[in-house]
């Protein structure tokens, strides 16, 4: 089982970073659909799940073991996955409830 751990301790890190960029492109390539379809550009939660996702990351992997750096890896990466998936409603000015 320990062999497990260490394997886990060195890959994962990899396989984060690997995600990390896939979702990168996978935002490039659909930014650059959306502007030959002039399509207006949906905002989301993104930046916040990274930021959470650090922080609920850091608290798990110190928790768990120190292994915070995974634990922040890992944090960004599911925060930015689940943030991205969440769209921002438009917001009104408020000027019509006057």
């Amino acid at each position: 089982m320990e062999s497990f751990f260490a394997f886990a301790k060195a890959a994962l890190p990899w396989v984060a970073v690997g995600l990390l960029i896939a979702v990168f492109c996978a935002r490039a390539a659909g930014k650059k659909k959306r502007e030959e379809t002039k399509e207006e550009k949906p905002d989301n939660y993104g930046t916040e799940g990274m930021c959470l996702g650090m922080c609920f990351g850091t608290a798990i992997g110190t928790a768990l073991g120190n292994n915070t750096g995974l634990g922040i890896s890992l944090g960004m990466l599911i925060g930015l996955a689940i943030g991205s998936a969440i769209e921002k409603k438009a917001q009104d000015d408020g000027d019509n409830e006057r």
